[in-house]
């Protein structure tokens, strides 16, 4: 979150939040310095992530690689938390400072002490308009969409098998009261960009769990709305998300709305979980304490609220120092807002589902693409057996997205191939709803286990993206 919202007018009034500066690791030293803090062992109940644990859920912190030399920073990190965030260093800017040149010197730091000390880790985050190197700044439209692609497969890559969950895309809507997309670099690339983010990070990090993170939707209202409409299109066409982000930003201006809990119930409702991702209050005392048992409370009413995490540690470490909306002061000590987060947590809850994210995706209709399909799909199921594949095909210079819409003849199938020729130079990078034999040349598809058998005139959809000129021709299809 990077906006200080100004909720009694309705508009939120951008500030920057304190940044941590990228540290090179000229020589190698600093970056690398072991953190001689270890985690404390504490009886259950006793703290905040200890608590949390009792019901299923974790409870996290924001963390800045350049206080893990901070011996009273980590000794509340390793004492009272079992996720961390890293609050700067996995974003783009931090990530990929030069095109296709990454350094992941400070965010390794902090997944290294997470692993160290039993925490887990969310990723945060691979797709915003904010935060973006200066080179990326400079660029649009089809270049930008490739570069945004491969900043989501490096990173993901990278941190595959380290990352509980990637907010894979952050505050895409606009606070204009119209639920309206925001107008960034990102969203003229084409509206299917977030799709493609998920879609991209699920192939590169497929064991993670896939967030959108956003602010301004903790209630009811025309953003949320348009977000709730985004993840109810998402399942039910397939596309993989597995979560939802309410960064949770109050102040007295704007304290918990009093429909949290039921609009968190509402996306629990559509298949994901929730979380609460950036959670700061500002205020003090019993008004404070009361506003974070409130969040806390809501959370544990919902089952697939999944965790909370606090967008700093100690009110000096916060991106609004002072408005002292942390659950610490500046000198480490617990204030009555920590008192009243653990009476809520140890008050118990519901118990969140234990699911994985899948590691294909469901079978999908068809997705909208910013270019209409090369051919018109058939209306009718093709004569006697077989099947027909149709392509829909989003070109961007420097890369594709294909999808290949299968469709069963008057026999029903207990499978199916799909065959084409890719474009000299066209790379596939990644593909779902199917296994290919290759990624370059003449590549067969085959169904994968759940949309190979189908019956008489029923029909499926795969999809593909690449690199290079995308296929626009014919395909041909068979079935078993």
């Amino acid at each position: 979150m990077d906006k200080v919202l100004a909720r009694g007018s309705g508009t939120p009034t951008p500030r920057p939040r304190a940044r941590t500066a990228l540290t090179l690791a000229a020589a190698g030293v600093a970056v690398f310095a072991v953190t001689v803090a270890v985690a404390t062992s504490a009886s259950a109940g006793t703290t905040l992530g200890s608590s949390a644990a009792e019901s299923g859920r974790y409870f996290g912190a924001a963390v800045a690689a350049n206080k893990l030399s901070d011996s009273t920073y980590v000794g509340i990190l390793n004492r009272e938390f079992n996720m961390v965030t890293p609050e700067n260093e996995m974003k783009w800017d931090a990530t990929e400072p030069s095109q296709n040149q990454f350094n992941y010197t400070n965010g390794d730091r902090i997944v290294s002490h997470a692993q160290a000390n039993g925490m887990r880790v969310r990723g945060h985050a691979l797709a915003w308009h904010s935060q973006q190197p200066g080179w990326a700044q400079n660029l649009s439209g089809t270049a930008l969409r490739s570069a945004m692609t491969n900043h989501v497969t490096q990173v993901a890559t990278h941190y595959k098998g380290k990352i509980y969950a990637w907010d894979v895309v952050n505050e895409a809507f606009d606070d204009g009261g119209n639920g309206a997309r925001r107008d960034s670099n990102l969203q003229r690339t084409g509206n299917d960009w977030i799709e493609v983010a998920f879609r991209t990070a699920r192939t590169a990090d497929p064991g993670a769990k896939l967030c959108y993170n956003d602010y301004n939707t903790d209630g009811q209202n025309a953003k949320s709305n348009a977000v709730y409409a985004m993840v109810q299109d998402f399942k039910a066409r397939g596309v993989p998300i597995d979560c939802v982000g309410f960064q949770s930003h109050f102040n007295p201006n704007s304290p918990v709305p009093n429909d949290y809990q039921a609009n968190l119930q509402r996306f629990a409702n559509l298949g994901v979980d929730v979380q609460i991702t950036e959670l700061d209050i500002e205020g003090s005392g019993t008004a404070q304490a009361d506003n974070y048992s409130k969040v806390v409370k809501a959370c544990l009413a919902v089952s697939r609220c999944t965790g909370l995490t606090v967008w700093g540690i100690r009110d000096s470490d916060s991106w609004r120092a002072s408005g002292t909306p942390l659950l610490f002061d500046g000198n480490g000590n617990k204030k009555a807002a920590y008192t009243s987060t653990l009476n809520a947590l140890n008050g118990g809850g519901t118990t969140p589902p234990t699911t994985a994210p899948p590691t294909t995706t469901p079978p999908t209709t068809a997705p909208p693409t910013t270019a209409p399909p090369t051919t018109a799909p058939p209306t009718t199921p093709p004569a006697g057996g077989g099947c027909t594949a149709t392509l829909s095909l989003n070109q961007w210079q420097g890369g594709f997205v294909t999808y290949v819409t299968v469709k069963i003849g008057a026999s029903p199938a207990n499978g199916w191939t799909v065959g084409l020729t890719l474009p000299s130079g066209a790379v596939i990078t990644n593909t779902w709803s199917a296994t290919p034999s290759g990624t370059t040349g003449t590549v067969t598809f085959r169904n994968v286990d759940y949309n190979g058998q189908l019956g008489a005139g029923a029909s499926t959809e795969f999809g593909f993206q690449g690199n290079g000129v995308g296929p626009s021709g014919t395909a041909t299809c068979t079935v078993r």
